[in-house]
């Protein structure tokens, strides 16, 4: 009975002493940055008896996680990070407390590839004085990202963020004229920044308004010289295109592919006086210039033949009248002398008349102014051609003495004189007398 009662009480601590183990293993065993890890905490040998609640502890590093002792092995992280790389281990509570070997645990990154820049609006064409975004994104990448954002070939850095996101956005909020470059962003996760391509940005700016100028040869521009036409707006985004006017007539048109200003050569005519003007278009919006006025001096010469060229209008239809007229008249007068021709032409050829005999004047005595013979006119009818000829004849008397005998008439050359005039017609109006004796 005595042995009996001793053998209970030194059982417990007769029996073999038994040596336990903790062991921390992660799954998966190397986690990727942003993926779920779970931890668990295995004592070796399991525990025989089942009545025995045993409560475990893990840590990272010397620090506790989660909310401290807990009755489950397993302890679940959600997403790790890079920085969450470290030594893990864990405890648990039986007669004594029992800790696990520690466990290194990497967690994986991975870099950022395929770095992209777009723009809002899109195409990189903004409006001057609007709002333009730059977005920078990646395909691939975990953790922390950092994004920078640049701007011209030489990267001049704009502005630089940190975020656990794959896409980042950077903000102009009104573009000037001179923020017309190329630009490009990069990404970084801890692996060393990698840079996107270059987006070209394109700022419109509406078309100033332009200036017209004339450059003529000489202080006074004269017809045949040539002026030379300048057009230029020194505001406006390229190409521009230039259109030149002659009193609302278009001259012609220039374009200027880098901006700036355009010309136009013209030669100057008695017709290009005038007012002057220009416009310029680049597409976003159009302007006119100033008129300005052109006086071109004419040459005396030319000046007659700037107004026949005016009057020839009116000079061609009063040409025509007159020419009607001048015909009508003709044929007027034509007629006119055809009838009076036609009545006084004898039949053709016809024989000399013979001289009328010439009545014998009566004899003056002591007349003291004797008579003078008169003329005697006579149409021969004498026609040749177009020439008609008259005789005109005149009477000699000769008075004698009373005392020397009677009184007689004596009368010499008996055959009268002949005095023949030709009549000619001259321009069908002009009678001209040419006499022959």
């Amino acid at each position: 009975m005595l042995l009996r009662l001793l053998l209970l009480l030194c059982a417990p601590l007769c029996e073999p002493t038994v040596s336990l183990e903790l062991f921390l293993t992660a799954s998966p065993s190397h986690p990727v940055e942003g993926n779920p890890v779970t931890l668990t905490c295995k004592i070796q040998p399991p525990p025989q008896k089942s009545d025995v609640q045993l409560q475990f502890l893990f840590f990272r590093n010397g620090q506790t996680l989660g909310s401290g002792w807990s009755t489950s092995p397993e302890l679940q992280i959600a997403t790790v990070r890079r920085e969450d790389s470290g030594y893990y281990w864990c405890e648990t509570q039986t007669l004594k407390p029992i800790a696990s070997w520690r466990t290194q645990i990497n967690v994986q990154r991975v870099p950022v590839s395929d770095v992209n820049l777009k723009t809002k609006p899109p195409e990189g064409q903004v409006m001057e004085g609007d709002k333009l975004v730059l977005i920078c994104s990646v395909a691939n990448g975990t953790g922390s990202i950092t994004f920078f954002w640049y701007k011209g070939t030489l990267g001049l850095n704009l502005a630089t963020k940190n975020q656990r996101s794959l896409t980042a956005e950077f903000e102009i909020p009104a573009v000037q004229e001179n923020d017309t470059e190329s630009y490009y962003c990069a990404a970084d996760n801890g692996y060393g920044p990698s840079p996107s391509g270059l987006v070209s940005v394109t700022v419109r700016v509406p078309v100033s308004q332009p200036i017209l100028t004339l450059t003529a040869p000489r202080v006074q521009a004269m017809v045949g010289d040539v002026v030379e036409l300048h057009c230029e707006a020194f505001r406006g985004s390229p190409p521009i295109l230039y259109q030149f006017y002659h009193e609302d007539v278009t001259l012609g048109h220039r374009l200027a592919p880098s901006g700036g200003r355009a010309s136009f050569n013209l030669s100057l005519t008695a017709e290009h006086s005038g007012s002057y003007s220009c416009e310029a278009n680049n597409g976003v919006g159009d302007q006119h210039s100033e008129v300005v006025t052109l006086n071109i001096t004419v040459p005396i010469q030319d000046r007659g033949n700037l107004q026949d060229r005016r009057d020839r209008l009116t000079s061609g239809v009063i040409e025509g009248m007159l020419c009607a007229l001048g015909a009508a008249m003709m044929t007027l007068i034509l007629c006119y002398w055809l009838k009076r021709k036609i009545g006084r032409r004898p039949p053709r050829n016809p024989p000399r008349s013979p001289p009328r005999s010439v009545p014998q004047e009566p004899k003056y005595l002591n007349s003291p102014s004797p008579v003078q013979p008169k003329p005697v006119y006579e149409n021969v009818n004498v026609v040749h051609g177009d020439d008609i000829y008259s005789l005109v004849y005149h009477i000699q008397q000769e008075q004698e003495s009373a005392a020397v005998g009677p009184p007689r008439t004596h009368v010499e050359n008996k055959v009268p004189s002949d005095i023949y005039s030709r009549l000619k017609k001259a321009n069908d109006t002009d009678v001209d007398y040419e006499d022959a004796m």
